[in-house]
């Protein structure tokens, strides 16, 4: 006689049609811009950069991968499993960055630099940035990738926060010469592999990311367990999605370039401000950097604006299916919170070129020194701002 079936294992049942259907519609409205946009003459690219940004918006969403949630979870419950998960992405996105290296770049021979990665100038000025993103970060409750997947969510405050970012672009542009002149031109741009080769920078960067997992494992708090939920509407594990990102990521370099979300953000800004003559006639230098590049726009379509729309869309998509679009209307104080701390992150991203996602998780990946002085003068802002926000709590 064959056995009963357990009771208490979970049922592999569909999502309601209410979930599904829309859910549905609006992934096959992201996969027809993809389409369209690959029908566009001479832009092959910007059809698999919004394939990318899809499956970007979709594993930001699921895997909750908001680089100041993660560490406040840990600053506040000692909860580690999501600062793990991006130690996981970087891992993983460390080897695939440095397999393509190889092919892009034979012989990391010093003075020569991987195209398009995200190695910056070492200098004050990238760690001002970087502290100001931090702060930014903390006071509007998001970096500006989460902020462009709580779009998805129905978020009615982050659109503040985008908003001040812009304005934080547009100041950034009109400090850039005298900081560039001052400072920036003289710096000098450090990438691990010119110094120790790729085996050297891949171990080197492996030991340092191996030494973090250890210690965050060992400060981990085990947290309470939420009740189960059917399988579309369960959060991803953090680590899942580090891998799926680092990997992701990988794929990214290979075939269009660095995963950034700042960059069309920081071109509409450039342009706006352009159009109305608040910025000088030349950005000394600033166009000589790789990373997280403006441009005064003149299409209305570019690779990262195509990533960054198809990144929404996706988070909308998974959003729908899981119940988790739930637009809330924000107070006075948060829009203002949202507002102020959008200019800090705007104002660090331009100065830093590029944010959590373009100068540290790519820089990193990519073996840039930059990439690691970004993530800890950003986890020093970030610390600020949360131990302003408690104290404005009580």
């Amino acid at each position: 006689m064959s056995a009963l079936p357990d009771s208490s294992l979970p049922v592999a049942t569909l999502p309601p049609l209410k979930r599904l259907l829309p859910a549905v519609l609006v992934l096959a409205l992201a996969i027809a811009l993809s389409a369209w946009l690959g029908g566009l003459e001479n832009q092959r690219d910007l059809a698999l950069s919004s394939l990318l940004g899809i499956a970007f918006g979709v594993l930001l969403q699921r895997a909750r991968f908001c680089f100041f949630c993660v560490t406040r979870d840990f600053l506040d419950q000692r909860d580690a499993r999501g600062l793990l998960g991006i130690i996981a992405a970087l891992v993983v996105g460390t080897l695939g960055y440095h397999l393509v290296f190889g092919a892009f770049l034979p012989v990391p021979a010093p003075g020569r630099l991987p195209p398009e990665a995200h190695v910056g100038p070492l200098s004050w000025v990238l760690a001002a940035g970087a502290f100001s993103f931090g702060a930014g970060m903390s006071l509007s409750g998001s970096c500006i990738s989460a902020h462009l997947y709580r779009l998805g969510e129905g978020s009615l405050a982050s659109p503040v926060a985008l908003l001040g970012a812009g304005i934080g672009f547009i100041l950034g542009f009109a400090s850039w010469n005298t900081l560039y002149l001052a400072t920036i031109q003289e710096a000098p741009v450090v990438w691990l592999p010119n110094l120790l080769g790729y085996g050297g920078s891949v171990a080197l960067q492996l030991a340092l990311l191996g030494g973090l997992a250890l210690w965050l494992a060992h400060a981990h708090r085990p947290q309470a367990q939420a009740a189960p939920l059917v399988w579309w509407q369960r959060r991803w594990p953090a680590y899942v999605g580090g891998i799926l990102i680092g990997t992701l990521a990988a794929l990214s370099y290979l075939r269009v370039g660095p995963l950034g979300v700042t960059a069309e953000l920081g071109s509409i800004a450039r342009t706006a401000a352009n159009t109305q003559g608040w910025l000088p006639e030349r950005l000394e230098g600033l166009d000589t950097f790789s990373g997280c590049a403006t441009v005064i726009k003149e299409t209305l379509w570019s690779k990262n604006g195509a990533f960054v729309v198809s990144l929404v869309l996706g988070a909308f998509a998974s959003a729908l299916l899981a119940g988790e679009f739930k637009p809330v209307k924000p107070g006075l104080g948060a829009l203002a919170r949202n507002l102020f701390g959008g200019v800090l992150m705007g104002w660090g991203a331009m100065l830093a070129l590029g944010c959590t996602v373009g100068t540290l998780l790519s820089g990193i990946m990519a073996g840039a020194v930059s990439g690691w002085v970004f993530a800890l003068s950003a986890l020093a802002g970030l610390w600020l701002g949360w131990r302003l926000r408690q104290r404005w709590g009580r």
